[in-house]
């Protein structure tokens, strides 16, 4: 069964020295321009990894994604009006 994951954006000031992140967790994606990394990592070591990763010189801040609390079942509650409104 694959692990619980925690999806995490590291805001960083050097993106050379952000590829060293991937030894926390899975690197998703780097942004150039803004300066950040989204990355995911196992839920049962983010305390241990979030002090490791705050200590480090090139981390600004580490903010934690909200991804999984959205839902993302969407139930249809009002008929569908498209169909009123034909040539």
């Amino acid at each position: 069964m694959l692990p619980d994951r925690t999806g995490f954006i590291v805001w960083v000031s050097d993106l050379k020295a952000a590829r060293a992140l991937e030894r926390f967790g899975t690197v998703h994606y780097m942004s150039r321009k803004l300066h950040y990394v989204v990355m995911y990592m196992n839920a049962d070591k983010v305390e241990e990894s979030l002090k490791q990763m705050s200590r480090l010189s090139y981390v600004r801040k580490v903010e934690r994604s909200y991804r999984a609390e959205i839902p993302t079942e969407y139930s249809k509650d009002s008929e569908d009006k498209t169909r009123f409104y034909s040539l």
